[in-house]
């Protein structure tokens, strides 16, 4: 794949090149016949949390490809940074493209851009996009930020690229498929583990729960896990209050004085938290910093921040995306697509494609989510510990 550093040079962050592996010529009759090379996949290990029915799809997507006859492709996969939650997507991208010995580039800034008016990020991206296509990639990844990435991804298509968009969708982009969690589903997950007796402990209502999200429409995937939470406890007699999250560098501070002033001032008081991004740690420091040790606290992710917070028993529970597992399944799917067509990928991964009143989705690979009570959090410290996605 040709790639120039002078197109390439805005990709700040990691860029892995693996060797394709040509398909050697039939051997003639009067020849040993020579042992086709397949895919083969490292084990996963086995525990309370390995996805057993996420890694037996992945096997049997395996298993079709090595039938197919394998041949090099080139695929992409971008990122909206590599640092943090952006890790373990990076680390299991990076081995599946390994184990496919596939010609690509796992590419993305090393920390989140940042402009006065706030789209740098998306230009990176959009013009990442625009190399891709002029390199003649076959299969695109992406974890796209919102709106103003959706042309683009329009464009990749329409040049008869397959685009997989994970972490993040554009639902109206034409992309083939989504990998990841289904938002509402995950946001509902929160909120049943706050209110779960043996995790969340709440006292009986009235009383406030505070949700640190995103009720904007303009960032589809953070409205939907909010409402999802929203919905959940729509009907158990709790108010509910939701404050805006904050994502710019430098306004953790800011962030941090919102929910506190929802926790002094709320009335009825506050009896949970539940915060649905990876920042949501902050809502500990908010209740710690109100004098508020009592309030049970549901996070998403496992940020470093988190973790300790877990560790102190501030936080009842997060919920985990596997973040490593959007990243691994993306190549599987990109080389499936182009060795055995896109409706036999998709057969394979059928039992995943539901959404969250269990019904078909064609278009969204359901890879679900991980519900970490903190008495298990060093448990599941362990499992990422052992596929390498610690972030």
């Amino acid at each position: 794949m040709k790639m120039t550093g002078r197109r390439w040079m805005t990709a700040l962050g990691l860029m892995l090149m693996t060797a394709a592996c040509a398909a050697e010529d039939a051997p003639q009759s009067d020849k040993p016949t020579e042992e086709i090379a397949l895919i083969k996949r490292g084990r996963t290990p086995v525990t309370e949390f390995t996805p057993t029915e996420l890694e037996a799809r992945i096997d049997d997507l395996v298993k079709a490809i090595n039938q197919s006859g394998l041949e090099p492709i080139q695929m992409v996969v971008l990122l909206k940074h590599l640092s943090t939650f952006f890790e373990p997507i990076a680390t299991g991208a990076n081995r599946a493209m390994g184990e496919l010995e596939a010609v690509g580039n796992v590419l993305g800034p090393s920390t989140q851009m940042t402009t006065d008016d706030g789209t740098a990020s998306q230009n990176l991206q959009n013009q990442q996009i625009a190399n891709a296509i002029e390199d003649g990639v076959q299969g695109l990844g992406i974890s796209p930020y919102d709106v103003l990435n959706e042309a683009s991804v329009k464009e990749a298509v329409e040049e008869g690229l397959h685009v997989v968009t994970f972490d993040t969708d554009l639902k109206d982009s034409g992309r083939t498929l989504y990998v990841g969690a289904i938002q509402k589903e995950a946001g509902a997950k929160a909120a049943q583990a706050l209110l779960d007796r043996e995790i969340g402990g709440l006292p009986p209502p009235p009383g406030t729960i505070v949700v640190h999200g995103d009720a904007s429409t303009q960032w589809y995937d953070g409205s939907q896990r909010t409402f999802g939470v929203l919905d959940a406890l729509g009907k158990t007699g709790y108010t509910t209050q939701v404050v805006q999250a904050v994502f710019i560098n430098g306004q953790e501070g800011y962030d941090v004085d919102q929910l506190k002033t929802q926790i002094l001032n709320a009335n009825p008081p506050v009896v949970g938290m539940i915060g649905v991004f990876n920042i949501s740690y902050r809502c500990v420091m908010a209740a710690e910093a109100t004098g508020r040790l009592d309030i049970p606290i549901v996070t998403f992710d496992f940020d470093p921040k988190t973790v300790e917070y877990m560790q102190k028993k501030r936080i009842k529970a997060t919920i985990v995306q596997r973040q490593y597992y959007e990243g691994y399944l993306v190549p599987y799917i990109l080389y499936g697509i182009q060795h055995i067509g896109l409706e036999a990928t998709k057969q394979i991964l059928r039992p995943l494609m539901v959404d969250e009143n269990g019904m078909v989705d064609e278009h969204r690979v359901n890879i679900g989510v991980d519900v970490v009570p903190a008495d298990k959090f060093q448990a599941y410290n362990d499992f990422l510990d052992q596929i390498g996605s610690i972030q």
